[in-house]
């Protein structure tokens, strides 16, 4: 075997392990909250299992989320199990608004400032504040001045003061007056190419899941326990590739994008499969919760 063979494996390895992490954090977040954030170790195998994944896959990434702080270990009326950690609740809460967010912001909302400014003493925080504001989909107009779209609820100062990073930095609401056409200027501040690039990838991975829903017809009329099996299935993968987008996607006004732009069209295809998938696949989890 090559050095790069051995490095490519390696890399497939760790790309599937994250990917099942992610694949735990959404059924956390769809399934547990309402119960204070826990799930048996028994359902949770029992779940993945109809995502493919074996137990020992499932222990192990268990105990990667649990070492990264956010799963923790509990016991519910005898059976051993994990919690989301405060933490997580507070980061899927803050994620919950932009995931499922119907709406881009639009030309009149204006935009969001955020100017900061970190003592070299402090660098790693620097890195910090970048790292957590291009997660929020701000892009970098200079150093030390980043931009988003102002949407209304935008939680950038609540994530801030979570993280502790808000004594280094001032939020403005701004327009932008001149000079210039800001529509020239989206791709200079974002990677849309990357993005456009991503959205392509989603629908080619999950458009033939919504046809083929659609052809079966409405899912919530279909209650067989081999069908609710495969609506939650089919949920929860195309849930996982779908809430990294929102991140990367900052919510540009369509009037800067144009009416064909592929994001648009990948937020119609999602919303889609959740209106038929939503409610079959909840009602699979609870009758393998309530066991």
């Amino acid at each position: 075997m090559t050095a790069v063979a051995e490095t490519n494996e390696a890399g497939g390895d760790a790309a599937r392990s994250a990917r099942l992490r992610h694949l735990i954090v959404t059924v956390y977040g769809l399934y547990a909250r309402r119960d204070g954030g826990w799930l048996s170790v028994a359902t949770l195998i029992r779940l993945l299992a109809d995502l493919g994944v074996d137990e020992p896959a499932v222990r192990s990434a268990i105990s990667r989320l649990k070492r990264r702080g956010i799963l923790e270990a509990g016991r519910h009326e005898g059976s051993a199990g994990y919690q989301l950690s405060a933490e997580a609740l507070a980061i899927l809460r803050e994620g919950d608004a932009r995931i499922f967010r119907r709406g881009r912001a639009t030309l009149a909302d204006g935009w969001l400032l955020a100017v900061f400014s970190v003592p070299e003493t402090e660098r790693h925080r620097r890195h910090v504040l970048r790292s957590e504001l291009t997660r929020l989909g701000f892009g970098m107009v200079a150093p030390g001045v980043w931009i988003v779209p102002a949407h209304p609820g935008d939680a950038t100062a609540e994530t801030l003061r979570r993280l502790k990073l808000d004594s280094y930095a001032d939020l403005f609401h701004a327009d932008h007056l001149a000079f210039g056409d800001p529509a020239g200027k989206i791709r200079r501040w974002w990677d849309l190419d990357e993005l456009e690039r991503r959205y392509e990838s989603f629908l080619r991975t999950h458009e033939p899941v919504l046809r083929r829903w659609e052809q079966a017809g409405p899912a919530g009329t279909q209650v067989e326990s081999g069908t609710q099996v495969e609506a939650f299935a089919d949920y929860v993968r195309v849930l996982t590739d779908w809430r990294r987008l929102p991140y990367l996607d900052p919510g540009l006004p369509a009037e800067l994008l144009g009416g064909d732009w592929i994001g648009i069209r990948a937020a119609e295809e999602f919303f889609a499969v959740r209106s038929l998938l939503e409610e079959p696949a909840r009602a699979y989890v609870q009758q393998v919760i309530s066991g």
